[in-house]
């Protein structure tokens, strides 16, 4: 019997990611959503055992754990390489798949992150910061993805699924440039059939968690 994979999960986090990365598997999973309320769900002794941070998402895959969205996609690339969304262990395309995800778990994450927030570094300080400058993270992004359809190799990795959704959600909150490369880009990637479906089930969670909340205000 195949160990349980179980995502533990908000509609309105970063869990969209790893919904994505779990629907390109194709593998079945259950769903436990958490709420963000203060010694319950995402707090509670008994997520908190799964993630000290306290915050979502998570996979527990049989007994194995793992957390970070970067890092769950690649666990589940690997994880279940009959899908095809990573180049295999020796293969040449391994260093710049690994390449362009560490990129968007550091300085993309890093940047877009002091960008919400305000913060900018000034120019005697950037050597002591990863990223540089967010004009720098945006130029390396650029030449990921510039004259080809995707960020390794000529073909959709798990590596698309979180570089991209750095890119589709930098755009839509206003944390990256809108550049066309950008655009297209994420055009392109947001409409295979994983990203769609990923997308209705956490929009359906969304709304079915909004009447709820209106029905317990209303009662």
């Amino acid at each position: 019997m195949p160990d349980e994979l179980v995502f533990y999960t908000h509609p309105m986090s970063r869990g969209r990611i790893v919904r994505w990365m779990l629907e390109e598997v194709g593998q079945p999973y259950r769903t436990e959503i958490l709420g963000y309320g203060t010694g319950t769900g995402m707090k509670s002794p008994e997520y908190l055992a799964i993630n000290p941070m306290g915050k979502v998402p998570a996979i527990r895959h049989g007994e194995t754990v793992v957390t970070e969205c970067g890092a769950v996609c690649a666990y589940l690339a690997d994880a279940f390489p009959e899908a095809g969304l990573a180049p295999p262990p020796g293969d040449r395309l391994r260093g710049p798949y690994y390449r362009w995800m560490f990129f968007a778990a550091g300085p993309v994450e890093a940047a877009a992150s002091n960008k919400a927030l305000g913060v900018e570094v000034p120019e005697e300080q950037r050597r002591q910061v990863g990223y540089g400058s967010l004009a720098d993270v945006m130029t390396a992004l650029e030449s990921a993805i510039s004259g080809q359809d995707y960020v390794v190799g000529g073909r959709f990795t798990a590596a698309d699924v979180y570089f991209g959704s750095h890119i589709g959600w930098g755009m839509q909150f206003g944390t990256l440039e809108a550049r066309p490369a950008f655009a297209s880009y994420w055009e392109r990637i947001s409409a295979r059939p994983a990203a769609k479906r990923a997308q209705e089930i956490d929009d359906a969670l969304m709304e079915a968690q909004k009447d709820a909340s209106k029905d317990a205000s209303s009662g």
